[in-house]
């Protein structure tokens, strides 16, 4: 079987016909699945989406048990924790509902680990990291878009002289670089590219 283009996160099946990876979706396997959002829903009380999976958690009160369930508990009602609580060796703590999130001083709130700055973030050497708020993504540096070319997915230059997307002089020509462009005055015109007179 053959996928022109290709499957992302999943496995071609027929002439393209792609079977996804549990968590993803599309044509191409290349979107996340919001399990969040699947009825009936995967969670009790309220749930988190991350790329290729979700989580759990518990309103405040409540302690998420191992099958995903939230169970009443005076305990956690007690410590009040923004997003429920476990039990490890009969103390109390505040869960966090994703690996990208981090009890607060306070030891009771959430907050965010901007995995871009803190370098926790692996992209490969032609991506950037976006911080999100649990979680970050790699994006393509700017001047270049995610291509699948021969059988994976890539960040390709983008040719902003083809595309149009340049801002050169009416009397400048446009010279495509890796990741960018350069403008440059036509025969009989001096300037910058993006001035020419």
């Amino acid at each position: 079987a053959i996928c022109g283009h290709g499957c992302k996160y999943g496995e071609c099946m027929g002439p393209n016909k792609c079977k996804c990876f549990p968590g993803f979706t599309g044509k191409t396997c290349n979107q996340d699945l919001n399990e969040c959002g699947l009825k009936p829903r995967p969670c009790e009380h309220r749930c988190m989406n991350t790329h290729g999976s979700y989580k759990c958690y518990c309103l405040n009160g409540y302690m998420l048990m191992p099958d995903g369930m939230c169970a009443s508990s005076r305990t956690c009602a007690m410590v009040n924790c923004q997003y429920g609580c476990e039990e490890v060796k009969g103390e109390v703590q505040c869960l966090c509902p994703s690996g990208g999130l981090q009890l607060g001083p306070n030891r009771r709130t959430c907050i965010d680990i901007d995995e871009c700055s803190a370098s926790k973030a692996v992209c490969s050497y032609n991506r950037r990291c976006v911080n999100t708020f649990g979680s970050y993504y790699c994006k393509c540096q700017l001047g270049y878009e995610l291509k699948y070319v021969s059988g994976r997915y890539d960040c390709v230059d983008v040719n902003e002289c083809v595309t149009n997307t340049h801002r050169c002089n009416l009397h400048a020509e446009c010279l495509n670089t890796e990741g960018s462009f350069k403008c440059k005055c036509k025969q009989g015109y001096r300037g910058s590219g993006f001035d020419c007179a």
